[in-house]
């Protein structure tokens, strides 16, 4: 009998930690940060403390209490006595490895807090961003996904209280067991054997999934992040199919349809599925994001900023041929060319930068003079690429700034002229921290609310694609519609993956509203199970 456990993305969006059990052995089923618990509790100045290890995140529930899985050097000695007689708590031993379906930090973030020998299963392509991620980012001590420098008690100033601090001692990498290993270039394989610094890491070569004792099938699949796969584990009830996050209407849309396909020939047992946007009756189309933004684009008169999700390569390509199409160069963030470069060692089809006549990079107004070794090599590397404030600011109608909410306050260092345009490509905000953000937004474009005066505007840009409040509810302007292809599948699509691939059992993960698929399925043979957070379902 396999028993599946769900500590995680049940009636949310993300923080999937889902435990496999079989005879043979045990594995997680991603094992993500869960952004919605830590907003209960959490905000940019309120985080849990690094210094005191797990303590924060089990008190908070913020982490399962399973006793044996976790880093040993964040552990004091009688850390588990206060939580050994809460209601799911375990003592567990013997887990075979994690299999990552993709480097979303809702997927992988809390793999950080894991052991060191628990092996991490995904693409190379999801191995290489976990790298990129952390390399190119400030990863706060419960997200460094790929390497971390462990930690030990040390009293501080003599005082009696001890905190976890960096040992000084050399990053280690997790063991990362890849799909697709074969084929790996020697750029590749230094990429990987180096930590931010430069320094070689303290690891394990990459290994392939052939060294898990579960037979495994890795399916790529189409999502808003490159490298996403859906698994399928062989146990002794049956195939069990995990759909990790995925979507038919993207530009790798095939690689959906031949999973449906496949996983459909193994018969499965079960088939655990996400539901993210269950209420969605349609999609757009990368295609169509394309079409729209050239269309508003190709009418501007000044600068243009397009605000889209970081890491999604499939977005910056198409305002790549956005701007090839409109004359105008695409300035991107050092992150981003981090990232494209990383990608052109596994994918050779990614554009290479140092070619591609659009691409520029953004160098920001405030950069460090003692840059970390990946940004000074971007910009040692493409030094003939890297473009100023004073460079957008007097040519501005000759690009297409790929900005974000945050990069908001380059803003004042370029002084985009009145009518410049803001291009949202994204999606509209899903709690209140995100409604306040959007209120800055409009504050910072200059469509201020009613209590603002004329002379309080600094920069007047046009919007194209924001959401605004309307009846206490953000909405995208209906005309303005059509610049985000979601990563995620909608609700008639997921219907279609269920039914085709035709599971004994169905069991909603990632999703707010599970009980879509018990409304729909009815009467299709299968036969569908709402987990409970906590709670095993045994097939």
């Amino acid at each position: 009998m396999v028993k599946l456990t769900f500590y995680g993305g049940v009636r949310e969006i993300g923080g999937n930690k889902i435990l496999l059990e079989d005879g043979k052995g045990k594995l997680f089923l991603d094992f993500g940060y869960p952004y919605s618990k830590y907003r209960i509790f959490y905000e940019e100045y309120l985080k849990p403390r690094a210094g005191a290890g797990l303590l924060d995140l089990l008190v908070m529930g913020l982490l399962p209490h399973l006793e044996g899985i976790y880093r040993t050097d964040l552990e004091t000695g009688n850390l588990w006595q206060q939580f050994r007689r809460a209601e799911h708590y375990r003592k567990l031993e013997g887990v075979d490895g994690v299999l990552l379906t993709h480097a979303h930090l809702d997927h992988s973030g809390h793999i950080s807090f894991l052991r060191e020998d628990i092996p991490v299963y995904a693409t190379a392509t999801t191995a290489f961003i976990t790298k990129a991620i952390q390399d190119s980012g400030k990863a706060d001590f419960d997200q460094q996904v790929c390497y971390f420098t462990p930690r030990v008690e040390e009293c501080l100033n003599g005082w009696r209280q001890g905190a976890y601090v960096a040992s000084g001692g050399s990053d280690r990498q997790r063991r990362f067991y890849i799909a697709n290993k074969s084929g790996l270039s020697e750029d590749a394989e230094k990429f990987w054997g180096k930590a931010t610094r430069q320094k070689k890491l303290d690891s394990q070569p990459l290994g392939d999934i052939s060294k898990c004792s579960f037979n495994l099938r890795c399916f790529p699949v189409d999502h808003s992040i490159p490298g996403a796969c859906a698994w399928g584990i062989e146990t002794s009830s049956g195939w069990v199919v995990y759909s990790g996050d995925l979507r038919l209407h993207g530009k790798r849309g095939k690689l959906t349809e031949a999973f449906i396909k496949k996983a459909a020939e193994l018969h499965p047992r079960a088939l655990i599925l996400e539901g993210t946007n269950v209420d969605k009756a349609t999609n757009v189309s990368e295609q169509q994001v394309y079409e729209n933004a050239l269309r508003v684009i190709r009418n501007a008169k000044g600068l243009v900023i397009a605000d889209f999700p970081a890491r999604d390569v499939d977005r910056l390509l198409t305002f790549l041929h956005v701007a090839r199409d409109t004359k105008r160069k695409l300035a991107i963030l050092p992150k981003d060319a981090y990232l494209l470069r990383i990608m052109r060692l596994l994918e050779p089809e990614i554009p290479d930068i140092a070619q591609e006549g659009p691409i520029v990079i953004y160098q920001e107004t405030t950069a460090s003079k003692s840059p970390a070794q990946w940004l000074k090599k971007i910009y040692e590397e493409y030094s003939s690429k890297i473009v100023l404030a004073k460079d957008v600011s007097s040519d501005q109608s000759d690009f297409i700034l790929c900005f974000s909410f945050f990069d908001l306050n380059e803003l004042p260092s370029i002084h985009p002229r009145p009518g410049s345009l803001y291009v949202f490509s994204s999606s509209e905000p899903h709690n209140e921290e995100q409604e306040m953000d959007f209120r800055r937004l409009h504050h910072w474009l200059g469509h201020p609310d009613e209590s603002f005066k004329e002379d309080d505007v600094v920069f007047q840009m046009r919007g194209f694609g924001l959401p605004v409040a309307k009846n206490g509810k953000w909405e995208i302007p209906e005309e303005e519609k059509g610049l985000h292809a979601s990563g995620h599948a909608c609700g008639p699509d997921l219907l279609r993956v269920a039914r085709e691939i035709q599971p004994e059992v169905l069991i909603p993960v990632h999703s707010e509203h599970p009980e879509f698929y018990t409304d729909n399925l009815s009467g299709s043979g299968i036969n569908i199970i709402l987990p409970t957070e906590g709670r095993t379902i045994e097939i």
